[in-house]
């Protein structure tokens, strides 16, 4: 009996008879919060330098010192920096396929870390070739290990019921925070005051410091996590490897013949990609609603989920210019120095997890107040108030727009609102839309759906991307109003339905 309640616990996760544990949690949680507190580390602090790197000069003309950027327009900054967060959410998908049908979790997180480490070496090598493969590497690692190390989290625990569940994953996400936090005021310092290139260097670091936490701590991880659930069979082995070989070598012909005719540019790459991410989730959608073994009740509830699908869109397409949009005006409009401290521009990234870890619990705490009294908003509601929220900001964002209009550096102060004012947005949006995602999805694709409303991101970004490539100028106040009225014309849309949405949701509140 006692040995097997061992095999139990270790199976679990839980240590047998009294063991050490990570703040009251298994201790296979402490490997886990780690490595995803370093990749966080190195995403954001990468993120940080990434269009403001872009957007800089090269050598300085009269000392000749290196260390510039690529000195790419703002708007073509801003399209490679949509295309590439889009990628990163839109890769979480096949990620967690792998990590299902072929290597398992354990596998392919580790896999997916030293594809990072070395997405972040490549970067650190001066030249724009250099650049892009880099990046490339970044987004395809940081895909892959998006939604497996979540899985292995919930690995640890004894089922969905086990009472400690919930308090695992708010501790998980707290490393998110503190990694996002800490990266712009390391990296991003070194990258703009010492050079480019040890920035991204640094982020390599913070990614090896995360595989070797992970290696060294994976004797403490659920058994399941190395088990493939849905082992690929040798035919579909074949088929799948014949239909990437099909791709590859058709984009390989294309691009070959756009190239050799001397027509290639950027746009004919951040354009497709862009497309891309608009037709997969759209597509992926359409196939969910279409599936004929889903019941009327299933059929009927993913028709309410795309309302709130369709909002989350155009909510990210706001947020993730944090590190465009934003990132530039911190740059160029905005002074850099508080109490008489000059600090970069960079910094400005690390705002919204300090803003996150001040304001979660303060918004978790209100919530749960106005449940005890009955009144707390139901979904749709707390959808309409994000979007009233991330709206709100742009609106506030044109007032230093045109302050700055005329070469005057605005105070931080008017930075530090808007990311206040986004971050209560994003409380009232984002562990809302996970809870209604994994509570609204067929039982068919129950495992998929978290993969779905990740694709929401992916959507917003290219929405962004594609604007920036026409040529629409994202930090002129025409835009940023047209962007606000948006956000706000879908929340009124959300609340004004709220009725129809709440019907379609079924038991779900």
């Amino acid at each position: 009996m006692a040995s097997s309640l061992t095999k139990d616990a270790a199976q679990q996760g839980t240590p047998a008879n009294g063991g050490k544990t990570f703040f009251g949690h298994p201790r296979g949680l402490a490997p886990l919060f780690m490595t995803e507190m370093w990749e966080r580390f190195s995403y954001y602090g990468m993120r940080s330098l990434l269009v403001i790197y872009l957007i800089s000069g090269g050598p300085d003309a009269e000392t000749g010192a290196q260390g510039g950027g690529l000195a790419m327009k703002a708007a073509t900054a801003s399209a490679i920096y949509s295309i590439y967060v889009a990628m990163v959410y839109l890769l979480a998908m096949p990620g967690g396929w792998i990590g299902d049908r072929i290597w398992g979790p354990r596998k392919t997180v580790a896999i997916a870390a030293g594809v990072i480490m070395t997405g972040h070496l490549v970067l650190a090598v001066p030249g724009q070739a250099g650049f892009f493969a880099g990046l490339a590497l970044v987004a395809v690692g940081s895909g892959l290990l998006k939604a497996n190390i979540s899985t292995m989290v919930g690995h640890l625990y004894d089922g969905p019921q086990d009472p400690r569940r919930d308090g695992g994953f708010t501790l998980f996400y707290m490393g998110i925070n503190i990694g996002a936090f800490a990266a712009p005021l390391v990296i991003g310092t070194v990258g703009q005051s010492v050079n480019w290139h040890l920035g991204f260097a640094l982020a390599a670091v913070g990614m090896a410091l995360g595989l070797v936490s992970f290696l060294v701590g994976t004797r403490h991880l659920s058994p399941q996590s190395s088990v493939v659930p849905t082992p690929l069979q040798a035919e579909e082995r074949a088929m799948w490897l014949r239909k990437g070989l099909i791709w590859v070598a058709a984009a390989a012909v294309f691009y070959g013949v756009v190239g050799f005719t001397g027509h290639f540019t950027l746009d004919w790459a951040l354009i497709p990609l862009a497309l891309l991410g608009l037709i997969i989730p759209i597509t992926v959608l359409g196939r969910i609603k279409r599936d004929k073994e889903l019941t009327d009740t299933e059929q009927t509830k993913v028709s309410g989920y795309i309302w709130f699908f369709v909002a989350a869109a155009v909510f990210w397409m706001i947020f993730d210019q944090a590190g465009s949009t934003m990132s530039v005006f911190a740059e160029k409009k905005t002074n850099g120095q508080v109490f008489g401290m000059d600090f970069p521009s960079s910094w400005f990234q690390s705002v919204n997890p300090l803003w996150v870890m001040a304001l979660a619990p303060v918004i978790a705490w209100v919530w749960m107040w106005l449940a005890r009294r009955d009144r707390e908003p139901s979904t749709t509601v707390k959808f309409s108030m994000a979007m009233f929220f991330i709206g709100a900001s742009f609106a506030v964002f044109i007032i230093p727009m045109l302050m700055a209009s005329d070469g005057t550096k605005v105070s931080p102060m008017w930075l530090l609102s808007i990311y206040m004012i986004q971050t209560i947005g994003e409380l009232c949006l984002s562990p809302v839309g996970l809870s209604v995602t994994t509570k609204m999805a067929p039982q068919k694709y129950a495992s998929q759906m978290l993969g779905v409303w990740f694709l929401a991101v992916t959507a917003g970004d290219c929405i962004t991307s594609l604007l920036s490539t026409a040529g629409a100028d994202l930090s002129g106040p025409p835009v940023l109003a047209a962007e606000a009225g948006l956000a706000v014309l879908a929340g009124v849309a959300v609340w004004l339905s709220r009725k129809k949405i709440v019907a379609l949701m079924g038991d779900v509140r």
